[in-house]
């Protein structure tokens, strides 16, 4: 199952954080779990397909990140999972791939 990092850069001067001593960085890692398309709204009923998690047709980047390859569905009918966050304060590095589990 392939996780994602995203980094949200917080506290600092907003218009200088880049050389601010004081920023700060968290680092979430996030995951697509099960797909939760109902795929059949369209005759009043509720039916999923059993995709259990979500594995991208491409690469990051590319047109196919976006679309499930077990599904075909986009990422976005998939459960979204933050497992952790991890709080670097280091103004002149970039924030470290460890994640708190």
């Amino acid at each position: 199952m392939k996780k994602r990092q995203v980094v949200y850069k917080r506290g600092g001067d907003h218009h200088n954080s880049s050389n601010s001593p004081n920023s700060s960085y968290a680092v979430r890692v996030v995951r697509y779990a099960e797909c939760q398309k109902n795929h059949a709204a369209n005759v009043g009923g509720y039916a999923v397909d059993g995709c259990r998690e979500f594995m991208p047709c491409g690469e990051e980047g590319s047109g196919g990140a976006l679309t499930c390859a077990a599904c075909g569905c986009h990422r976005n009918f998939h459960r979204r999972e933050v497992e952790g966050e991890v709080a670097a304060c280091d103004g002149s590095s970039s924030p470290t791939s460890s994640t708190n589990m």
